[in-house]
């Protein structure tokens, strides 16, 4: 492109964030020309418009744009991956107009509403005020980097939230009567059966903002005073993959690679639910992929397709559990597996023997913390001497969210506060902590952005000897912190006096025994 750029005497611009038009989100052509064309005006003077492109030779496109603005036109370069992201952010939906909707329609029918297979949210144009509010709910969903959203009946309405950074926030209230259509048009769009209302359904959709292929996995629940119905945001253009990419301290990292380079053995990432197990696990596999190693997987459901890696669904229909599937999985010669959650006896058993006959196994259990999954799995009926032989190392984590870089400040701690989190007042960084104070970026949250903790237990000898001896939890926690393991607590302080986070974070998710020590982090 810079090269052609040269050739026909442009500029190259790199980034389009803060030209005028783009700034101001003013969409001066049809969405549809600049999406196919990959161009876009950029700002206009008295006399001329100044366009950014990324091939100067579609010289049809060209014209089509001189045709339509009428006015003589200014060449730019630009790479597709910043004009991409400068299309979509000129015609995204504008702030509160989800809410307008809401406030603006009176009830109507639903005659119109068809099934569809996938479009583009920014595209479409709908007369059907159900199907506007839908895709205006969408897209706000979106723009505002939620993880879920929640369809939630009540008495007296609807109400729903969407999750950002791990916690439900309240966004719109429409009428009552709005609530049976909106839930008609969203099992349409998932292909569910509209007219079953008694039982519990699942369904998927998939759609495209952008140039973003977006899914959403979608949940249907009958509760008293309605259905229930939550979507699950799986946008796959925010997927970061790596263990380096996902924030893990040096340490942590350097101990990670050195388990996932083992030939054999079993490899657990524990934490509840939302806390990025599947993420990690996803990184740990694309750093091992290579194209002379088999890695296969079974999870419930595959959220994210990864290139040459083998992924399988468990069908609960047709009785495809994890040890039934992992069972045909270990038929395939696979070098690497990585089962979604090992949730019973028979899994984790497969999976240990599997690991004992040359096998590396990556895999997720629900526990508080890293030691504790080998009480977990030795509550399942695992012997001793399985898990000592087999577990490699343990990785807990949690995420928190990040202060809003855009309204951070600081302040001085209370005693209070510092006794809570087991500081003095000379460990701070200018005896301040920060913390974010709200804003229009961070829809007055004063967080923007999630960061990991992790807490690595390696299976050392005196760990193994730990295992076979005994199984307790607060043992093998004592043990493990012995052995330099750095609890989930710990590294969230360091996130602390950082300015990463702040201290309310970190009492979310963890928590301080009475005794004043270091206590297992808990899922609050």
């Amino acid at each position: 492109m810079k090269q052609l750029a040269e050739k026909f005497g442009l500029s190259v611009m790199d980034d389009l964030s803060q030209c005028q038009l783009i700034r101001e989100r003013i969409a001066v052509i049809p969405y549809a020309l600049a999406k196919q064309k990959k161009m876009i005006p950029i700002e206009e003077t008295a006399n001329e418009w100044v366009v950014a492109l990324s091939n100067p030779l579609d010289l049809e496109a060209i014209e089509e744009l001189r045709l339509f603005l009428q006015k003589p036109l200014k060449f730019v370069c630009s790479p597709l991956s910043s004009i991409e992201p400068a299309i979509e952010h000129c015609y995204r939906q504008k702030e509160g107009a989800a809410g307008k909707l809401f406030t603006d329609t009176e009830r109507s029918p639903l005659a119109d509403i068809e099934s569809i297979d996938s479009y583009d949210l920014l595209e479409i144009k709908e007369e059907n005020p159900i199907i506007r509010m839908i895709n205006a709910i969408l897209l706000e969903a979106i723009g505002q980097g939620a993880s879920d959203i929640h369809f939630e009946p009540a008495e007296e309405g609807l109400s729903i939230r969407y999750r950002i950074d791990g916690v439900l926030h309240q966004r719109h209230n429409p009428p009552k009567g709005l609530e049976s259509q909106l839930s008609t048009r969203i099992k349409v769009m998932a292909k569910m059966d509209i007219a079953e209302h008694r039982l519990p359904q699942d369904g998927r959709i998939k759609l495209h903002h952008g140039g973003r292929e977006i899914d959403f996995r979608v949940s249907t629940l009958p509760v008293v005073h309605g259905e229930r119905i939550v979507l699950r945001i799986l946008d796959k253009g925010n997927v970061v993959l790596g263990l380096e990419q996902i924030g893990m301290d040096e340490k942590t990292l350097q101990g990670m690679h050195k388990l996932i380079q083992m030939p054999e053995g079993i490899v657990l990432v524990t934490g509840p639910t939302g806390s990025g197990k599947t993420t990690t696990l996803y990184s740990a596999i694309s750093e091992i992929n290579a194209s002379d190693m088999n890695i296969m997987t079974i999870e419930d459901p595959v959220e994210y397709k990864l290139k040459g890696i083998s992924q399988m669904n468990v069908n609960p229909k047709i009785e495809l559990d994890f040890a039934k599937g992992l069972r045909h999985i270990l038929r395939q010669d696979p070098d690497v597996i990585m089962i979604g959650e090992i949730r019973d006896r028979e899994t984790a058993e497969i999976a240990i023997q599997a690991s004992l006959t040359g096998h590396l196994v990556l895999s997720t259990l629900h526990t508080n913390d890293a030691p504790s999954a080998l009480t977990r799995l030795a509550d399942m009926g695992i012997e001793p001497y399985l898990l000592a032989s087999s577990i490699l190392g343990v990785v807990a984590q949690r995420l928190v969210r990040r202060i809003c870089p855009d309204c951070k400040t600081s302040y001085i701690p209370s005693k209070e506060e510092l006794s809570e989190l087991n500081l003095k007042k000379t460990d701070l960084h200018g005896g301040q902590l920060h913390r974010g104070v709200g804003c229009d970026r961070c829809f007055h949250s004063g967080y923007r952005g999630r960061v990991g903790l992790y807490e690595l237990m390696s299976m050392t000898s005196r760990m193994k000897t730990q295992v076979l001896k005994s199984q307790d939890s607060e043992e093998l926690r004592r043990t493990a912190l012995d052995q330099e393991m750095v609890s989930l607590f710990s590294r969230g302080i360091q996130l602390v006096l950082n300015g990463v986070t702040t201290s309310a974070e970190i009492l979310r998710v963890t928590r301080i025994s009475e005794e004043g020590g270091e206590d297992g982090p808990i899922s609050v």
